[in-house]
């Protein structure tokens, strides 16, 4: 809940006072207060830990028809605060009205659905029985098997701020359904929402110690979260360089991990591609959290024969990309999270610039609102980078952005293969072409966990996760639910 004061911690199923004050959350499009942030200390962080230790056993031991009411009753809860809570998404990260609505809160609703009716899946699986000799580990027998899914223990989820609703609810609400207990760190850029979240969960009968939250800007909330001796596993989404410090903390102990770290997503396109629907793809990089998201098909691989054309297309399409107080109806690209972030991404356009790639459009910061407002949040212009080669850091590094870098390539499926996987990352990858067989055949070679083909969309039963420096594991669907589980073996004579 939040007081006269500012939002308070979600400890053992209490609402309690930062030891640390609260901090200022900030409103990207137009730098005004959004409201008071808790700051936890090591010492609340390590409360909040063991609270979800002794909740473990018994929530570990509910029933799942228990487990997946209580999901599903927070997602009504979520439903009826729908328009508030979508208003609280969009001031906190800036995102236009479609994505705080849809793909923020709605798609939040939609994951603890989702896992109110993954609780009930089964975590039992007979395995064919097998038949021993004698020797000297016992008489001959028949041997019967069963593996066995157990809940991991106490998760602590770390979220990312380019989306406060999606990512929180795809680590917790499968955690919970498994029998996990959580604790909860999110971004320190736009925690509110997912106080919210803890609301709606309590509200719908949650345990005390079940479900806790706690935020801060220092980094010692977040080792504290990850390092505690009462955590059994870390889910982490965030930049890659954050991730391995993180799996090396968790190595010292063994604690479980899974990873959505950083991506530089190839889009590959042949010459007899449908160019109109390639650069709608790709076009989402601009305009779907203003670039800020791992998935982006932001390396465009593209065959010299139709370069020029695709280039052209990119540019115009640009054109209709508005960018804007994403309040505002018919705006396409809303701010990024921060003054420090908007300086990142325009540093690497100006670097791109040096490296000498040709800016086809954007790269001058835009002038956003009126009166007082004029010249306040942190916009990026929607950039294209043309001309590039694969040495240069605009193509290798993440932006995070709104910018696309394009690559040439001259050869067929070979080169294009090479261009793509030459990456640290391997996370999204994309292909089109007019030729079925080539693009699955391509699809098959490039080393990322996951392709689109001819799409950017995303089928959300479908494993997530990625190659390379892009993550550990694999979460979305059931997969989620097998990432929140141990796997037990039960052997016995038949």
């Amino acid at each position: 809940m939040s007081g006269e004061q500012g939002q308070r911690l979600y400890i053992g199923g209490e609402w309690v006072e930062p030891d640390g004050g609260h901090y200022e959350v900030v409103n990207p499009a137009d730098e005004s207060v959004v409201g008071l942030a808790p700051e936890a200390s090591r010492a609340q962080v390590e409360e909040a830990a063991r609270a979800a230790a002794e909740a473990f056993g018994p929530w570990s031991r509910t029933r799942p028809e228990e487990r997946a009411a209580i999901l599903d009753r927070a997602a009504d809860v979520i439903q009826r605060e729908f328009e508030p809570w979508a208003e609280l998404a969009q001031a906190e990260t800036g995102a236009p009205t479609g994505i705080a609505r849809g793909m923020q809160v709605g798609v939040g609703v939609a994951r603890f659905r989702r896992y109110a009716k993954g609780a009930l899946e089964p975590v039992e699986r007979g395995l064919p029985p097998q038949v021993t000799e004698a020797g000297p580990m016992g008489a001959a027998s028949v041997l019967g098997a069963l593996e066995v899914r157990q809940p991991v223990g106490v998760v602590t989820c770390i979220t990312s701020y380019n989306n406060p609703w999606a990512n929180p609810a795809g680590k917790v609400a499968p955690a919970l359904a498994m029998g996990n207990t959580v604790v909860v760190k999110p971004a320190p850029q736009d925690p509110l929402s997912v106080f919210r979240m803890a609301e709606a969960l309590a509200e719908a009968g949650i345990p005390p110690g079940v479900v806790n939250v706690v935020s801060g800007q220092a980094v010692e909330v977040g080792e504290a979260a990850v390092d505690s001796p009462h955590v059994d596993m870390v889910s982490f989404t965030g930049s890659t360089g954050v991730g391995q410090r993180i799996a090396e903390v968790c190595g010292r102990s063994m604690k479980r991990q899974l990873m959505e770290l950083g991506g530089k997503g190839a889009a590959v396109v042949f010459g007899d591609a449908d160019l109109d629907a390639a650069v709608m793809g790709i076009g989402t990089t601009f305009s779907f959290y203003s670039g800020q998201i791992c998935t982006a098909p932001t390396r465009v691989i593209v065959q010299r024969s139709v370069y020029a054309q695709l280039v052209e297309k990119l540019t115009g399409y640009l054109a209709f990309m508005k960018v804007g107080d994403p309040a505002v109806k018919g705006t396409v690209v809303g701010p990024v999270i921060s003054a420090a972030h908007r300086d990142r991404v325009e540093s690497y356009v100006e670097l791109g610039r040096k490296e000498g790639a040709r800016i086809a459009s954007g790269g001058e910061r835009p002038v956003v609102g009126e009166g007082d407002r004029r010249g306040k949040g942190f916009y990026v212009a929607p950039t294209l980078l043309v001309d590039c080669t694969n040495d240069m850091r605009v193509v290798r590094e993440e932006i995070f952005g709104p910018v696309v870098v394009v690559v040439p390539f001259d050869g067929g499926e070979d080169e294009a293969v090479a261009l793509a996987n030459d990456s640290d990352y391997g996370l999204i990858s994309y292909v089109w072409s007019g030729d079925a067989a080539r693009a699955f055949r391509v699809a098959r070679r490039l080393r990322a966990g996951g392709v689109g083909v001819n799409t950017i969309g995303r089928n959300m039963e479908a494993p997530f996760g990625g190659f390379k420096r892009s993550g550990v594991g694999r979460d979305v669907g059931s997969y989620a639910l097998h990432a929140y589980s141990e796997v037990q073996s039960i052997v016995w004579a038949g």
